[in-house]
């Protein structure tokens, strides 16, 4: 089967597709819009992993694409709130110097040893799951903003910036950790 026209890459590049108007309506203050937009594209991901195993359409672009996708969004709707002044300097800075850490990292990992092997530490996934908390109650407090939305928007953040870093020092280790074993080129 052609990687690109398998399901869930679709379902990724649709991701990819949303990003910009996602970016543009936070730009434009519809947050209703961004809002839905962000909903859909958190659905798009979870049907394409779904999709991924069900219709054993697995593709190594997916495996790559994916991850990708996943991080633009993020990484661009952080970049843009911040814009707007609706998430501090601190949580971008750190969520997309982690994010684009990691990315140049395992680019020069892949590229000049092989390495392709980088799953996601339980603190990773937690930042993830932190990451998408504040971006949505940050959405969701510009047009409705009762005292818990409030509530979960200022701690979803600050345990963004402690599992951000936290995360990063993780990886960063496993890394080190990692190149210092004998053979770890062949073994990739």
């Amino acid at each position: 089967m052609n990687a690109i026209r398998a399901t869930p890459n679709q379902l990724t590049f649709l991701r990819l597709c949303i990003i910009p108007f996602l970016a543009l309506a936070v730009l434009d203050g519809h947050y209703q819009t961004a809002f839905a937009l962000f909903v859909i594209a958190g659905v798009t991901d979870g049907l394409d992993g779904l999709l991924a195993r069900v219709l054993h359409q697995r593709t190594r672009l997916g495996q790559y694409l994916d991850p990708v996708a996943d991080k633009l969004l993020l990484s661009t709707l952080f970049l843009v709130l911040h814009h707007e002044g609706y998430i501090s300097r601190r949580v971008t800075v750190l969520v997309f110097g982690r994010d684009l850490g990691i990315l140049i990292v395992a680019a020069i990992l892949y590229a000049a040893m092989g390495i392709r092997d980088f799953r996601p530490s339980i603190f990773g996934k937690g930042n993830t799951v932190a990451q998408i908390i504040a971006l949505v109650t940050v959405l969701l407090s510009r047009f409705y903003a009762p005292a818990w939305v409030v509530f979960i928007r200022h701690w979803s953040l600050n345990a963004t910036i402690v599992l951000t870093v936290i995360s990063g020092l993780q990886y960063a280790w496993q890394v080190a950790r990692r190149l210092s074993m004998p053979g770890v080129a062949a073994s990739s």
